[in-house]
């Protein structure tokens, strides 16, 4: 530890704690952590290679779909190996660095994952409303456009997040009760006031999270009432059959983020940490792996 005066302690490490209350489990709960990670690298590698290859495939709703495998490969390899670890062999130690770049990694790739499953959800209204103009409205100009716009959105939002946790004094505890680097279970073993960094989170939410879940309720809204007006029954089977598999990833994408989400700043003396933490490796970890088996059932063409 770096004393930085006389009251301020400034960590050269953080301890990731893993599951507090259930370490006797660890390696027990490694199992499933590690067929998870073994799945998704599996399955999204096999993805992006099938879509890659495939000239069939090359169309916007694969194109999507490669992207949200490359986003789920890095997440999760920036997190689960370094859990696997902890759960392994006790190695809990990250250097102060590398977990604001941990932090980076993961809110920001959670960020931009959230871009694209709104722009799969805009696809999908594209496809099923205007089915004669698909190909002209999404070229793969717009598409590599949108993407990158997904992508920069995501990542100049989550710069500041490890500036405003560095401009912070730790001079309590430099245990982190987690898996991994989350913004919020490390600026709370502060001394000095997070204000700042909760009010920036409140905001990067709104500006992320909103909106995207907005953009998706409208878009399948309106996807809802062009099937509806249909009149062949097979025609709205085949349309809603069509979007099945984006509405899997949205719902195991986002139940277990707003939870985690809500359980930080309104719910953690009512909700035990064991149970929140879980959930939060989840959030992490259970897109990567269903995102390709459930495209893979769903999806005829893959």
């Amino acid at each position: 530890m770096l004393v930085s005066n006389s009251s301020y302690v400034a960590p050269e490490s953080f301890i990731l704690n893993g599951i507090p209350g259930l370490e006797s489990a660890h390696i027990w709960i490694s199992l499933p952590f590690c067929a998870m990670y073994i799945t998704s690298l599996v399955g999204n590698l096999g993805l992006v290679y099938l879509i890659h290859y495939e000239e069939s495939l090359h169309r916007p709703m694969y194109f999507f779909l490669a992207m949200l495998s490359l986003i789920d490969l890095v997440t999760c390899t920036t997190t689960l190996p370094r859990a696997l670890c902890i759960f392994w062999f006790s190695l809990k130690e990250i250097n102060f660095n590398a977990c604001l770049a941990q932090m980076f990694f993961v809110h920001g790739l959670t960020g931009v994952e959230s871009g694209v499953l709104m722009l799969m959800a805009v696809d999908r209204y594209v496809a099923i409303c205007y089915p004669l103009r698909y190909a002209t409205i999404l070229t793969n100009p717009v598409i590599a456009k949108a993407g990158l716009a997904t992508f920069l959105r995501g990542v100049m939002l989550m710069i500041p997040f490890p500036f405003l946790v560095k401009r912070l004094p730790f001079c309590q505890s430099n245990i982190v009760s987690h898996t991994y680097c989350d913004h919020m279970s490390v600026v709370k073993l502060s001394c000095a006031s997070i204000k700042v960094n909760v009010i920036y989170g409140l905001m990067v939410a709104l500006l992320i999270g909103v909106f995207d879940i907005s953009c998706i309720s409208v878009s399948y809204t309106m996807i809802l009432r062009a099937v509806i007006s249909l009149s062949s029954a097979d025609a709205r089977q085949k349309a809603f059959s069509t979007c099945t598999a984006h509405i899997f990833a949205i719902i195991i994408t986002y139940v277990p983020a707003l939870f985690t989400f809500f359980t930080h700043r309104f719910g953690e003396p009512s909700i035990p940490p064991p149970l929140h933490i879980f959930v939060a490796n989840l959030y992490l970890f259970l897109p990567p792996t269903l995102n390709p088996i459930v495209y893979g059932v769903k999806t005829k063409q893959i």
